[in-house]
């Protein structure tokens, strides 16, 4: 594990010790997190990115983070995430100002980078997620739930209804290998 991984979950271990409970194990059934449902042991870990695309019925593929992309997927036992997806290859504002950025600017730092945490939960194949926040703020609150599935170290889901830049009858699918220490 790089030095930034092992950085970032530390942060996502301090982050969860910090965060409020909603119930106590006692209350809970064996498999169970606080307030969320069953949290498969094969879904908690760290994760890197492999690829984030939305695919066609043809098949082709387009590369929503260009290529290469790059991210971390945190989730720990009890089911609380937190996820960010950055395009590799970013271009830095002229100003060198966060405040004074071209609207060009703005647009792609918000179009290069995906970022929320939250709750997830799964049973059979299907993923249940809880966004408590994200960097779309359209997804602030919003639940879902996604095909996945775990062949080695890698996990794979599907979303069928892409958010962005997505004609219809495409779905996302997002590849994520498992981080070894």
């Amino acid at each position: 594990m790089s030095f930034t991984q092992r950085v970032l979950v530390a942060c996502l271990i301090a982050a969860m010790a910090a965060s409020p409970v909603l119930a106590t194990q006692d209350d809970m059934k064996p498999g169970e997190s606080a307030g969320h449902g069953k949290v498969p042991k094969a879904l908690v870990g760290a994760w890197t990115l492999v690829r984030c695309d939305n695919v066609y019925p043809d098949g082709h593929r387009v590369e929503l983070y260009g290529p290469h992309p790059t991210g971390m997927w945190l989730i720990d036992a009890e089911g609380d995430y937190m996820m960010q997806i950055v395009r590799a290859k970013r271009l830095p504002f002229a100003a060198n100002d966060k405040s004074k950025g071209t609207p060009e600017e703005y647009r792609a730092a918000s179009m290069d980078t995906n970022a929320h945490y939250g709750h997830v939960s799964a049973d059979d194949h299907v993923m249940h997620s809880d966004i408590v926040h994200a960097s779309f703020p359209n997804w602030d609150g919003r639940s879902g739930d996604s095909s996945y599935t775990i062949q080695g170290d890698e996990l794979t889901y599907r979303v069928a209804k892409p958010s962005s830049g997505a004609a219809e009858g495409a779905h996302g699918e997002v590849v994520w290998r498992r981080v070894h220490s």
